[in-house]
């Protein structure tokens, strides 16, 4: 089922160019967490060249995704939530603490958060999930 919108996770972002657009929603959000995340890259990047690949990255997606939705008191309440489910499903919400708060922020959207770290998200209450293609899709 095509979305009218939806929420790409950090995943999504990083990996947009072995998307279709049947792969996505009509309109692609980003949230600032996923922004905040890429803008950690060119900051621990070892290298000039890394770093200005990362920087390109950062770029690209305010420039491809605009204002980001932000992580407000709706959000925060819904993260509670995603945390707790994370950790009734045996992992730790600590290791992914941006992907929950991505996932908080798409639960308190009601919008689905597309990711390729589908399994990450199992258990989540609330959350449609849209798993995107492995990496054998772009293959065929």
């Amino acid at each position: 089922m095509k979305h009218r919108q939806g929420v790409l996770d950090t995943s999504a972002v990083l990996r947009l160019g072995e998307l279709t657009p049947d792969d996505l929603p009509d309109e692609a959000i980003i949230t600032a967490i996923t922004l905040a995340e890429l803008s950690v890259g060119p900051l621990v990047a070892t290298t000039d060249a890394e770093r200005a690949a990362r920087l390109a990255q950062v770029q690209r997606a305010e420039a491809d995704f605009g204002d980001p939705l932000a992580f407000d008191a709706e959000a925060a309440r819904a993260f509670a939530q995603v945390a707790a489910d994370i950790r009734r499903a045996g992992r730790k919400p600590q290791a992914r603490a941006f992907d929950a708060l991505i996932a908080a922020i798409a639960k308190a959207a009601k919008l689905p958060l597309y990711t390729f770290n589908a399994n990450d998200f199992a258990g989540v209450s609330g959350l449609e999930v849209v798993a995107l293609p492995p990496d054998e899709k772009s293959d065929s």
